[in-house]
């Protein structure tokens, strides 16, 4: 269906007249600007920016994008028009703790996110009934060395199928294969149970309690083929102290991924995260 409502965003290398350019063409396909946030990174020149807007006539985003073509070309600006009014789908991934991908459901169900989930998709059995509650398609494959490149291919097609746009790994226990994150790159949000670079690997908690530190926290990223090492979107750290147990960071942690990965997953769907290399650019909300 058509819609009124669009985001802009672009990114290409810094030049004078962007930003006045952007806004004419706006104004002159009948557009609105309601939300504008731009960035210039002074170590690659790069040029960042989004543009939310209204237009007056409803229109499908393809045909703003072509309308806004001679402004995008004429920059050779990397640029995406979506449609704000469409619910992006998404498709999520989890193996027995379930409290990011409960805390996401609840986000969309009070309205706090904007998505539709069309799948859930586990190696193991724990959260059917989470999600047949929500009537929402599970699929459990079991995660074995031979039966990994399979399982790849089925979520390479359950994509496919369902038209999802993002695939949000949920405390998913599984390394994806370099194969998989170059297919879906740009596309996958992990949520690290700590606060990269440090503690990486097995039981970070666990490390951080026998360093006695001060602070925990999570870590919401991109996938890559680099463990650990995709770019980084939210982050937050809660203060502990000598008094803890592990179970104790344990729960804190719990409660912090929880947050940071709903965070970071709303953000992108909002079109507020854009690549810069190993890095990325987040324009927060106003």
């Amino acid at each position: 269906m058509a819609s009124t409502h669009f985001i802009l965003t672009l990114t290409c290398d810094d030049q004078p007249g962007i930003v006045a350019t952007v806004a004419n063409a706006v104004t002159a396909l009948g557009g609105n600007i309601q939300d504008s946030a731009q960035f210039r990174d002074p170590e690659s020149n790069r040029f960042f920016m989004r543009v939310a807007f209204h237009t007056q006539a409803p229109s499908e985003a393809e045909a703003i994008r072509a309308r806004l073509a001679p402004a995008i070309n004429g920059y050779g600006m990397d640029a995406e028009v979506v449609d704000a009014e469409r619910r992006p789908k998404i498709i999520l991934m989890v193996s027995k703790f379930d409290h990011a991908l409960l805390h996401i459901l609840y986000q969309i169900r009070v309205g706090w996110m904007e998505a539709d989930v069309v799948a859930v998709v586990s190696n193991h059995e724990d959260s059917r009934a989470t999600a047949e509650a929500a009537g929402i398609p599970y699929y459990c494959w079991p995660v074995t060395k031979e039966t990994k490149a399979e399982q790849e291919q089925k979520l390479i097609d359950l994509v496919a199928e369902t038209g999802a746009e993002l695939v949000v790994l949920a405390r998913y226990m599984q390394v994806l294969s370099d194969k998989l994150s170059r297919a879906l790159s740009g596309r996958v949000i992990n949520i690290h149970h700590s606060f990269l670079p440090s503690f990486k690997g097995a039981k970070p908690y666990h490390q951080a309690h026998e360093r006695g530190v001060k602070l925990i926290g999570a870590t919401a990223h991109f996938v890559t083929a680099d463990l650990d090492e995709g770019p980084i979107i939210e982050q937050e750290t809660e203060r502990v102290n000598h008094a803890f147990s592990a179970e104790d960071y344990v729960a804190v942690g719990r409660d912090i991924e929880s947050r940071v990965l709903a965070r970071a997953v709303r953000l992108h769907l909002q079109r507020r995260v854009l690549l810069n290399g190993h890095k990325t650019v987040v324009f927060m909300p106003g």
